[in-house]
């Protein structure tokens, strides 16, 4: 398959709009909480969506209606070994924080919040793993004749703004992640990448697309997500209702800005270790945290050390993983970038 370089940009900003959000949250958290830090939120709660659209993408662009046999034993494997190995590096991890502080906390209970009800910020993984099995599904039966991609990005961006917004609006919490992964709250993510790829490279031509890639869309969103912002009103991570149309408006206007843009070596590399730094930074990040509960840390400076131990870190860590194909697969294959 030919190489998509607007994938590698893509993938590039999802990586680091991960990597950005969860080192802003750990500063709101342990230091302080500003508007500032609100606005710069805003771009990066696009970084879990970017990621399921890409998957979808570049499955459909190379596969087609011809998916392999062994497509989702494999996907389980790259996805899912990851999943249960992290998760309970992470689980065991923070039960042994909360025994340190003295909470009285059940092993069972906890361990079946991270690993069943994926709480943790590998829930992704599971989400992954659910559209990967739709995307056999949807080729193995033909559903394209009843859920063509056009009409059914209307429907899904409808169901998925719902999905967020009962939630949001009941202020339901069901237990761990649980209704961060079911597949309605991501379903416009699956029909969006199937209405791309069935017009790629021939994008412009397209009289939708140059209507909602115009970047007036856009800043017209933006301007009312800054001004709910300013006035205190909005709440911030990737499952939220007006992240829906800010991702589908970026994501068209990135497609026609980024077209016969190569990718650069740096773009490339953060490709290559994009999993591992997705899968391992909050450990770095816990490891700076861990330091600061010892000896006092100025703001400027932890910042600067969750950015550097938190991206080495995972770099390091993906680097020596990688050197064996058991302990690869464990925690989180490097990409291959040509």
């Amino acid at each position: 398959m030919k190489r998509i370089e607007e994938i590698y940009w893509l993938r590039c900003y999802g990586c680091l709009a991960v990597f950005v959000f969860h080192l802003i949250d750990r500063i709101e958290r342990n230091y302080l909480e500003h508007v500032a830090l609100d606005l710069a939120q805003i771009p990066t709660v696009l970084g879990t969506p970017i990621f399921i659209f890409i998957s979808i993408f570049l499955f459909s662009a190379r596969y087609g209606t011809e998916v392999p046999h062994n497509f989702l034993a494999n996907r389980f494997k790259y996805v899912m070994v990851p999943y249960f190995a992290y998760g309970l590096v992470y689980s065991v991890a923070e039960y042994l924080r909360l025994l340190a502080s003295e909470e009285r906390v059940s092993f069972g209970y906890h361990m079946t919040e991270y690993l069943v009800f994926a709480g943790w910020h590998g829930y992704f993984l599971i989400i992954a793993m659910q559209f990967y099995v739709l995307f056999w599904l949807y080729n193995r039966f033909d559903l394209q004749r009843w859920l063509p991609s056009g009409p059914w990005l209307v429907v899904g961006s409808i169901i998925s703004i719902g999905w967020w917004g009962v939630f949001r609006w009941f202020d339901l919490e069901p237990p761990g992640y649980l209704h961060w992964i079911a597949p309605l709250g991501w379903i416009y993510l699956f029909f969006l990448a199937l209405l791309i790829v069935k017009h790629y490279p021939n994008l412009q031509p397209q009289a939708w697309f140059r209507c909602f890639s115009h970047p007036f869309w856009l800043v017209a969103l933006l301007a009312g997500i800054i001004t709910f912002t300013l006035r205190g009103e909005l709440e911030y991570s990737s499952k939220e209702t007006w992240v829906v149309p800010l991702f589908i408006f970026s994501l068209l206007w990135a497609m026609r800005w980024l077209v016969g843009l190569k990718a650069t070596p740096l773009v490339k590399k953060v490709n290559e270790y994009s999993f591992g730094i997705y899968l391992a930074h909050p450990l770095f990040f816990s490891v700076v945290d861990f330091v600061g509960w010892q000896v006092p840390i100025p703001l400027w400076l932890y910042a600067i050390a969750l950015a550097v131990v938190g991206m080495s870190g995972s770099i390091l860590l993906n680097r020596l993983a990688n050197r064996a194909d058991w302990s690869g697969l464990l925690l989180g294959k490097r990409l291959r970038v040509a």
